[in-house]
């Protein structure tokens, strides 16, 4: 099968009550690959279970999980295939359960993924976790949207200064920008119940479902940027 004859998937964890809102969470992957993600990749593995965490917290309440199971493994210059797929994915979701809000969250290129589809207008929450953003990655679509990031400060393979760089120039075009900082690396191994409990937390309260929780509420009002570098 060609690149082009691919088509994403969605792995789901369905919601134990009626449907109020939907959490799609993306994988990270690599710069430059047309090959299909490998089914035990470690970052699908990771992101799985973040997925699983969220919907054993949040599936009682009405919550849809969907993991994007991307084409090929890469970002791949413009063509941008991990956001492809997730506005894909974005599509599917409204056709299954119509207009319930959405909460993206994604890890690395994931992360850069759902930051570009963070102006979707299902999207009411964007969580990127050690997301990639290179220099001049667009902010400019997510002015009034709420957006919270974390990152590991041992971070070797994304560098926390790229998110850093990111959250400030999203704030300044006017996101709702809170951007904290954990002990760690890029696989979220440590401290992983910290990374679990603000992604069950992002996803319920952005959905709508819960109130924010204090550390975050405070952090996304913080004035002049001073939410951006928050230890975790």
């Amino acid at each position: 099968m060609t690149t082009a004859e691919r088509v994403p998937a969605l792995d789901h964890l369905p919601a134990t009550a009626p449907t109020r809102a939907v959490a799609v969470f993306a994988h990270g992957g690599t710069v430059a690959s047309i090959e299909p993600p490998r089914e035990r990749a470690l970052s699908l593995v990771r992101m799985r279970a973040i997925q699983e965490a969220v919907s054993r917290a949040a599936a009682g309440r009405g919550v849809e999980t969907y993991l994007v199971r991307y084409r090929v493994a890469g970002w791949n210059g413009a063509a941008a295939d991990a956001h492809a797929d997730v506005r894909w994915a974005l599509d599917r979701v409204r056709e299954r359960h119509g207009d319930v809000p959405v909460v993206l969250v994604g890890h690395s290129m994931g992360g850069r993924a759902v930051l570009r589809a963070g102006d979707d207008p299902s999207v009411t929450a964007v969580c990127g976790l050690a997301p990639w953003t290179p220099p001049g990655e667009p902010v400019g679509h997510l002015r009034g949207r709420t957006v919270v990031l974390a990152h590991g400060r041992g971070d070797r393979w994304v560098p926390a200064r790229l998110s850093a760089d990111f959250a400030v120039r999203a704030h300044r075009a006017g996101a709702r920008v809170a951007r904290f900082t954990l002990p760690g690396g890029h696989g979220m191994v440590r401290r992983v119940g910290r990374w679990h409990a603000l992604v069950r937390d992002v996803v319920l309260a952005g959905a709508g479902l819960a109130p924010w929780r204090a550390d975050l509420e405070d952090a996304l009002g913080a004035p002049d940027g001073e939410g951006l570098a928050v230890p975790l």
